[in-house]
């Protein structure tokens, strides 16, 4: 069982490093009894021949850190977004095994799914999401994973969680993905009416 943490490195830094350390060690200690914390910025080392240009830095771990890398980072371009319900689907971990994820993002003709769950909304394939109703930003209460950057905004208050229905979609304006790569701010908001059923 191996797990990722997905850092954004830009300028040769990695950002947001404080809530991407509460997850790793939060998730060590849960799967794997690891009470012992590690601070991620002490292990992963940059290299000096890294652009300054934006990188993903993707750690793969289960007790202990077993390899850290940095890839060019594109962000995904999204028109559209497909609807699809999965009352079985489980991911609360950030597990390397995203094959549940991938085979409803399948099933899907749209650019990207939001996955309902007993009648919740919760993620989209690879990022929390978030709907704004003309005054504020809302986050499903229950993600499937609970993303760094989520955190990070609803600590900001910059995001509010409360439950969202499919049903409820009609009372919002946008949509946003979130991600720890993808800043809030900078991010493209999609009308709602973007979103529609996959199933």
């Amino acid at each position: 069982m191996q797990l990722i943490e997905t850092i954004r490195t830009c300028n040769r830094r990695l950002e947001n490093i404080k809530w991407h350390n509460e997850r790793f060690n939060k998730s060590r200690q849960e799967l794997f009894g690891e009470t012992e914390k590690i601070d991620l910025r002490n292990i992963i080392n940059i290299p000096l021949s890294l652009p300054r240009t934006v990188h993903k830095c993707r750690v793969v771990y289960d007790k202990k850190i077993i390899k850290s890398e940095f890839i060019a980072y594109q962000a995904k371009r999204v028109r559209t977004i497909g609807l699809i319900t999965d009352n079985e689907i489980e991911y609360n971990f950030k597990y390397t095994d995203r094959s549940c994820l991938h085979s409803l993002l399948a099933k899907s003709r749209a650019d990207e799914i939001i996955i309902v769950k007993n009648n919740f909304i919760t993620d989209a394939s690879y990022a929390n999401v978030c709907f704004f109703d003309g005054e504020k930003w809302w986050t499903p209460a229950n993600p499937l994973l609970a993303g760094t950057m989520r955190s990070k905004l609803i600590f900001q208050q910059k995001i509010y969680p409360t439950d969202i229905r499919p049903s409820d979609l009609r009372l919002f304006k946008k949509v946003k993905l979130i991600n720890a790569m993808l800043v809030f701010e900078n991010t493209p908001a999609l009308d709602i009416e973007k979103i529609s059923n996959s199933d």
